[in-house]
């Protein structure tokens, strides 16, 4: 059983007096496994707020399915399972840290007994410590992050559903809140955020789904995606003359004493693998250089399955080798 699964779902705006009709969502459908973060990403106004909201019931979708761990996210068992941080938290300024999370507490109707204990531990797991006590009108956007993710967590969620919780932290709040939500995962958690930071996401997610103008373009493991997306291979050899080297291929590059070739196919890496061996050249290392989830992304906005990797160069030896040909120094 996932721990979510959206079908089909479609969400549409009307404004200018009702008089236009805006598709936001167009046939959403994805599914996150238990125990796993998966990550929601895209460009502002891709729609992955307007998704979040419908799966915690702020917004009505036009059309499709939610579950929530096989139950429909509209009721208020499956809704007792999710814990839930919006992109902009906002908090009464004039509450403490301890006063706000024992008023979240409340809401889920906890054993008095037991929420003391619960909010202590929370306030140490996400790092307020000390500050459990001080007006959150003092708190900065990371603070209010952090107490955003306690209050998401004090029913002790199965899911955890994370709208941008990366927006506008500095990159030392990033580490903690990325170091946080790894640890989640290891507790058994699972989550699931969107976010357009690419780098975040590469170094946390499991799995991720791409979504562009309403739609997912692509969703699978990250490792998966990236492992199907080479987009050269890089050849480094030794103990061969710079003149033995340029006979079998024109364009190279000499770096640390070592002789770097840039290919486009296996093909060609078996080719030149086999010459060099012939000539009593070394082969150091064949490197197949990935796409990154961000070569990715912006291949899935530009409309293509896999980038042009000759595009990286601008030059006409292949893809990433230089222009001119010859050893380069």
């Amino acid at each position: 059983m996932k721990a979510l699964e959206i079908k089909g779902l479609k969400k549409s705006f009307r404004s200018n007096f009702l008089l236009r009709k805006y598709n936001i969502l167009k046939g959403i459908d994805l599914d996150v496994e238990k125990g796993e973060i998966y990550g929601f990403l895209g460009p502002n106004g891709a729609g992955k707020t307007t998704t979040i909201k419908c799966v915690m019931g702020l917004l009505a979708p036009d059309a499709g399915e939610i579950l929530v761990d096989g139950q429909p996210a509209r009721r208020t068992a499956a809704r007792q399972r999710i814990g839930f941080l919006p992109e902009n938290p906002y908090f009464y300024d004039y509450l403490t840290a301890r006063e706000f999370l024992f008023f979240s507490a409340s809401l889920f109707n906890l054993p008095a007994t037991e929420v003391k204990d619960r909010v202590a531990a929370l306030i140490h797991r996400v790092g307020l410590s000390g500050r459990e006590d001080l007006k959150l009108r003092k708190f900065s956007k990371g603070m209010i992050q952090r107490l955003g993710l306690a209050q998401a967590l004090v029913n002790d969620p199965d899911l955890l559903i994370l709208d941008e919780p990366f927006s506008g932290l500095d990159p030392v709040g990033r580490k903690d809140l990325r170091t946080l939500i790894l640890s989640l995962r290891e507790a058994g958690k699972t989550i699931f955020f969107s976010s357009h930071i690419l780098q975040d996401m590469e170094l946390m997610v499991d799995r991720v789904g791409i979504i562009l103008d309403g739609a997912i373009r692509r969703q699978g493991k990250l490792s998966e995606l990236i492992s199907r997306s080479t987009q050269y291979y890089e050849v480094v050899c030794d103990h061969i003359s710079a003149k033995e080297l340029s006979r079998i291929q024109p364009v190279f590059v000499r770096r640390d004493g070592q002789f770097i070739i840039t290919l486009a196919s296996d093909a060609d890496v078996n080719l030149v693998v086999e010459s060099i061996i012939h000539n009593s050249g070394r082969i150091v290392a064949v490197n197949p250089v990935k796409m990154t989830l961000e070569d990715i992304f912006f291949s899935e906005m530009a409309g293509e399955a896999f980038r042009d990797p000759t595009s990286r160069s601008g030059g006409t030896g292949g893809p990433g080798r230089p222009a001119a040909t010859g050893e380069k120094t």
